[in-house]
């Protein structure tokens, strides 16, 4: 015997089931809970940012390669 039943037994009717069912779609949110993100602004520009990145390489300050991943 399956573990789901093979007939459903309700008192609601077809309508107010899709009723309830778009009223849940709209007071729905995709955001998970607890997920609101502050939203930031940068005012460095890209060559700015790979300059310094290709610097700290450089220095030594950040590794490269495949050896940095280990």
């Amino acid at each position: 015997a399956s573990q789901f039943a093979t007939k459903f037994e309700t008192q609601r009717t077809r309508a107010e089931v899709a009723a309830e069912a778009a009223t849940v779609a709209q007071t729905r949110s995709l955001e998970p809970a607890g997920s609101r993100v502050v939203t930031y602004k940068s005012t460095a520009d890209r060559a700015a940012v790979r300059s310094a990145a290709a610097e700290a390489v450089r220095t030594g300050q950040i590794p490269s390669g495949e050896i940095s991943a280990m």
